[in-house]
């Protein structure tokens, strides 16, 4: 079975398309080398899936060529515990990381301190430009 028709019958992605582009793009490993959408599944192959953020580590436990429910979906595969701890530590990590936009002391200029800024800045009596004359 095709690597792309698996992540898609397996629901790590929407559409088959969509896999097939992030394998193109390395984002998906066969038994730790990079795969080539065309390349063959088997039973007990390692996947490295990245979705989103996150990387899965996942073995293939089944092969369905129909996509179905997500019941039926989660028996094709196991993720492995070093995965599991993997993703539990890095969302732990974004749930305790500082929000980037609270680094942000003073913001925008309001529209007065903007013109204040222009006003200081533009004396035109003096050469304002880099290019020589």
């Amino acid at each position: 079975m095709r690597i792309d028709k698996w992540l898609w019958a397996a629901r790590f992605f929407k559409t088959r398309s969509l896999a097939s582009e992030e394998i193109q793009k390395g984002r998906v490993k066969l038994n730790d080398v990079p795969a080539k959408p065309a390349k063959d599944v088997k039973v007990g192959d390692t996947l490295l899936v990245r979705q989103g953020t996150f990387f899965k580590t996942v073995v293939v436990q089944g092969l369905n060529p129909t996509r179905g429910s997500a019941s039926v979906a989660q028996l094709m595969y196991t993720e492995t515990a070093e995965s599991i701890e993997r993703r539990a530590a890095q969302a732990l990590a974004f749930k305790t990381s500082r929000e980037p936009a609270l680094s942000i002391e003073h913001g925008r200029p309001t529209k007065k301190q903007r013109r204040d800024i222009d006003h200081v800045q533009h004396d035109w009596n003096d050469r304002w430009s880099a290019s020589v004359d």
